[in-house]
């Protein structure tokens, strides 16, 4: 909105205005703008999920020094889609389809997870949606992804081979070639890049789910996945960085840094309120957004092999999880003596604290490594 007004309207009245068609300048003000979203309007969300008395239940097997969270406000997640959302649509080029999809997805896994929240709100448990229906719609907004990844591809602005990590040449399709020259079975080829896509979105929004339990650990991973997000997003749409690094380079895709500008301001803000001992909760509203945010804009800079380092501290805890049950069905043991993984070292000892600024370190040790493989292909 603000890039359509004072550039594109205005700077050939007033030729300073020229400084807001630079990607770096509006992805910087985009991060501002979320940041004092966030902290400007902060007090105000708390106060009134206070006020309508929104607060957190515990689970009652979980680590008893949890309990005394009872009650704190959740659904703060409200706040991190805004100060994402709004700064986005303030600064970004609108004209760009890659900007709405991110947006919409965003706005749509916030929705489910707004649902889930307001039910256990209503219902005073720790239970919201069944997990078949938080599913079903968490795939089906991927599928919707999907598809209007596919009608891009259609118009040159998007391509369905898969970059992969240390490895020039190496670029499989994910489109069944022989079944898209056939005009009765075209729609049949993309469905191994839609089933791609699917299991990427939702396995990352299900990872910051999964994450998102002690003060301040999922949205601190978020900042630093966020910032390598928005380095590689732009690198990705650079002209120069796209052809030194041997990226594939999609001009359109650039925007998206603004994105991901917005994604880190609005974590930085909700840290502000979230650090321990956290005066809000986000809830599923907010780590369900964040992780289908972040899905998103890997599968669209293709980075979605590289998202596993991107957000590692996310895919530890998720595969925490699954070898928990998985153990725990086959041979009645549990692995852990509680998942996911920082419930482990909680019962080990370990303060909150200690574990969630452990757990960041190991968050940008990932990220770092995943930024230094864009040169070891």
């Amino acid at each position: 909105m603000l890039y359509w007004l004072l550039y594109l309207k205005l700077f050939h009245y007033f030729p300073p205005f020229r400084i807001f068609r630079y990607l770096t300048f509006r992805t910087a003000f985009a991060s501002l703008t979320a940041l004092f979203t966030g902290l400007i309007v902060g007090p105000l969300v708390i106060g009134r999920l206070r006020e309508f008395q929104i607060g957190q239940y515990i689970r009652e097997e979980g680590p008893k020094a949890h309990q005394k969270k009872a009650g704190t406000p959740t659904m703060g997640g409200l706040l991190i889609a805004i100060s994402i959302i709004v700064p986005t649509l303030l600064w970004a080029d609108l004209s760009n389809r890659f900007v709405w999809v991110a947006v919409g997805a965003t706005a749509a896994f916030a929705a489910i997870g707004f649902a889930d929240d307001y039910i256990k709100v209503v219902h005073r448990r720790n239970l919201g949606l069944t997990g078949k229906a938080k599913l079903g719609l968490q795939i089906l907004t991927s599928i919707l992804v999907a598809v209007a990844l596919i009608a891009m591809q259609a118009r040159g602005m998007y391509s369905t081979k898969l970059l992969v990590p240390f490895f020039k040449q190496f670029r499989p399709d994910l489109v069944i070639e022989s079944l898209e020259r056939n005009p009765h079975l075209w729609p049949l080829a993309f469905i191994p890049f839609i089933i791609f896509v699917v299991l990427v979105i939702v396995g990352s929004s299900n990872a910051v789910n999964l994450t998102d339990g002690l003060d301040g650990l999922a949205i601190g991973c978020t900042v630093i996945a966020a910032g390598a997000l928005a380095v590689l997003t732009y690198v990705s749409g650079h002209a120069t960085f796209a052809a030194y690094l041997e990226l594939q380079r999609m001009p359109q895709v650039g925007e998206l840094t603004i994105f991901c500008g917005a994604m880190v301001g609005a974590a930085i803000g909700f840290l502000w309120y979230n650090a321990h001992p956290a005066e809000v909760f986000m809830g599923d509203v907010g780590s369900l957004a964040l992780g289908g945010a972040i899905g998103t804009v890997a599968v669209m800079i293709k980075q979605e092999l590289l998202l596993p380092f991107i957000g590692g501290i996310f895919v530890i805890e998720a595969v925490s999880v699954i070898l928990q049950v998985a153990s725990y069905k086959l041979r009645k043991k549990r692995i852990f003596k509680m998942a996911p993984l920082h419930h482990h070292f909680e019962l080990l000892g370990w303060s909150e604290s200690k574990i969630i600024v452990r757990f960041w370190i190991a968050s940008l040790v990932f990220a770092l490594f995943a930024l230094t493989t864009l040169k070891l292909r």
